[in-house]
C-alpha cells in the first residue's frame, strides 16, 4: 500500500492507498490521459466498470488525479508525476520519523547501516548529498 498527501489542499492529512488505488495510479501514470472506459478495457473487464469509476473518483477527491469532462465522460490525468509523488512521500515519511527527536539518531544510524549493507556506492552518493547540502546552507548564512 502507498501513502499519500493531499496535494494542493489546505489539509495535509496522510492516507493509505489501497491495493486497487495503487494499481490504478500505476496505470494512469503510464498513459497521458485515461477514461474509465479506457481503464476498463485495459484491465480486460477484470473489475466492474462502476468499481473503476468510483475508485478514480476517490483518487480525484484525494488530489492525486485531475479530470476534465467531455460529453458524459471524465478524462483523468495524474496531478503529479510518479517521481514527484515518491519524493513527497519520502519527504513526508522522513519528516514524521525525524520529528521524534528521541529516536532520530537511531533512525539515521539505521538508515546508514541499511544503505551500507545494500550498496556502497549509494553510501558515497549520500555523502555527496550531505556535503552539497552543507555548502548550500553555508551560502545562505
Amino acid at each position: 500500500m502507498w501513502l499519500k498527501r493531499h496535494f494542493g489542499r489546505e489539509s495535509s492529512s496522510l492516507e493509505q492507498l489501497g491495493k486497487l488505488e495503487t494499481e490504478l495510479m500505476d496505470r494512469v501514470w503510464a498513459r497521458p490521459e485515461m477514461t474509465v472506459r479506457d481503464l476498463y478495457q485495459d484491465m480486460g473487464g477484470r473489475l466492474a466498470y462502476t468499481t473503476l469509476m468510483t475508485t478514480l473518483d476517490r483518487l480525484y477527491k484525494k488530489g492525486l488525479l485531475l479530470r476534465r469532462k467531455e460529453g458524459k465522460a471524465y478524462f483523468y490525468t495524474p496531478a503529479l508525476t510518479e517521481r514527484q509523488y515518491q519524493e513527497s512521500l519520502a519527504q513526508h515519511f522522513f519528516g514524521m520519523v525525524l520529528n521524534d527527536r528521541r529516536n532520530s539518531g537511531a533512525v539515521l544510524s539505521r538508515f546508514v547501516e541499511v544503505v551500507t549493507e545494500t550498496d556502497l556506492q549509494m553510501l558515497d552518493e549520500l555523502e555527496e548529498i550531505v556535503k552539497a547540502k552543507r555548502r548550500a546552507l553555508r551560502r545562505k548564512e
